[in-house]
């Protein structure tokens, strides 16, 4: 069940009904109809992977208990230990043994044999990275003696399954989240319409902006061999607000959903295209994932606390483990060792912490200094993108060579753009630039006073949504982020 689909805009609003019907009543209710539709909303993907999502949650649920009740610090490494490898062996089985098999052949085949070897045909299952992290953070607050477990397994549950973040983020803290599902909630309409209104823009950033983006980088990515070098280097540019448009609108649709029964989600992008670094570009973009890194990885191996070689290493680390958890690919693994080229400079010289703020803050445009800085790191992400796009990694370099040819200095050809989706584009991030201070764009609209100016702007973007995605229809794209 898609959020742009019309199966997720009957149930939506049949949830929402009956669980804010049942409020005022035990909370337990609420949730457990939240539980049940989450469960329901996940089995739509595939209902056979609910029993792997059940067990995921059970076995972190029973962790979390028999750590905060054992009585030395050894057994509670022990169901730390034991929770982590469950979960990192279920994750690594259904998302990269294909890999792992392959890889192991081909280096074998380096020295000269020829191994018999077979992959199985593994269905990913949705969300399983994102769900495995909730539940890891879980048992690691509770070994760190951040929060104490919860003895209710319907909260719990719903912690780990909330729909409307189960398949692909944000990646919540049960520090965030749990106290939340804990607690009676009330109906706000003020929270009820901001959450709409994100909606609308989330599948406004979808549903016009990276689905038109998505033809035309599937065509330019997939016969590469074809185009000139300016028509690379443009699909490689739509493919960086294709996937930004893509993710962050499903972030948005997620966040604003999750406002309609008064819960508020991590904001996973704060706009990222806008940074003036690599190292600021990480605290706005996937923020949920960048953080959860950060905490658990990072920190742990000692962070930024020794010198320079620890530092490196740390950080080498962090962005090789971010790529792979991208998937089974090679292309992923260079995109996260990229960015932590990038990055390096700014850890060794210390200046990653310089660019604390949004740009530009109360002001219309930035000085010279700051467009250059966001052009070069704009350009920096996109050149990352293209590993991040392509089938593998001979794919990249073709494409990255195509690029740095004489034909990089002529007009791209007419038939990979549009003049109308160049424009749409345009106004897009003009609307995030005059709404970069708040939490999403067009958060502010409802401060208009005008009601009929008001309305007309819903309605435009509500219009337009409407007509790209009967235009869009026939060849649908999935969410980028569920394949993760």
């Amino acid at each position: 069940m898609h959020f742009n689909s019309l199966p997720f805009a009957i149930f939506l609003p049949v949830v929402f009904a009956l669980y804010w019907f049942l409020s005022g009543r035990k909370l337990v209710y609420q949730n457990l109809l939240l539980l049940i539709a989450s469960y329901f909303f996940y089995s739509c993907w595939d209902w056979r992977f609910v029993f792997l999502l059940a067990f995921s949650t059970f076995l972190d649920f029973i962790s979390g208990l028999q750590i905060h009740r054992s009585s030395t610090r050894s057994q509670q490494r022990t169901w730390l230990i034991i929770s982590v490898v469950i979960n990192l062996a279920l994750l690594g089985f259904f998302k990269y043994y294909n890999f792992f098999v392959d890889s192991f052949a081909a280096l074998l085949q380096q020295f000269g044999f020829t191994p018999h070897h077979s992959t199985l045909n593994i269905i990913l299952p949705v969300g399983i990275s994102f769900y495995t992290f909730h539940g890891l953070s879980y048992v690691f607050d509770i070994y760190n003696r951040k929060i104490a477990p919860t003895g209710n397994w319907i909260n719990y549950a719903l912690f780990v399954s909330f729909f409307p973040l189960l398949v692909a983020g944000p990646i919540e803290r049960a520090t965030h989240l749990l106290p939340q599902v804990e607690k009676a909630r009330e109906f706000s309409y003020a929270k009820s319409v901001d959450g709409l209104r994100q909606i609308l823009w989330g599948l406004f950033k979808k549903m016009v902006i990276a689905d038109s983006c998505a033809g035309y980088v599937d065509m330019i990515f997939n016969d590469h061999a074809a185009w000139s070098g300016s028509t690379l280097a443009l699909g490689a540019v739509l493919f960086a607000f294709q996937i930004y448009a893509d993710f962050s609108g499903y972030s948005d649709i997620a966040l604003g959903t999750a406002r309609l029964f008064g819960f508020e989600l991590l904001q996973n992008f704060k706009f990222p295209y806008f940074s003036r670094d690599i190292a600021e570009f990480w605290r706005r973009w996937h923020v949920s994932l960048s953080s959860w890194f950060r905490d658990y990885l990072y920190i742990p191996l000692g962070g930024s606390r020794g010198g320079n070689w620890m530092r490196i290493r740390n950080t080498l680390i962090i962005f090789l483990v971010s790529g792979f958890w991208h998937g089974a690919n090679f292309t992923f693994i260079v995109w996260g060792s990229l960015h932590a080229l990038f990055i390096l400079p700014s850890i060794l010289f210390r200046t990653n912490r310089e660019h604390l703020e949004i740009v530009a803050p109360g002001k219309n445009l930035p000085s010279f200094r700051e467009a250059s800085a966001i052009a070069i790191t704009f350009a920096s992400t996109v050149f990352a993108w293209i590993f991040f796009r392509a089938a593998d990694l001979d794919t990249a370099i073709q494409y990255i060579s195509g690029i740095f040819s004489r034909s990089l200095f002529r007009l791209p050809e007419p038939d990979t753009y549009s003049k109308g989706l160049l424009f749409l584009i345009a106004v897009f991030m003009l609307v995030e630039w005059l709404g970069r201070e708040n939490k999403y764009a067009i958060e502010k609209a409802g401060l208009i006073r005008a009601r009929p100016v008001r309305w007309l702007f819903y309605s435009a973007i509500t219009l337009t949504i409407l007509s790209y995605g009967l235009k869009n229809s026939e060849a649908p794209h999935e969410f980028i982020y569920f394949q993760f």
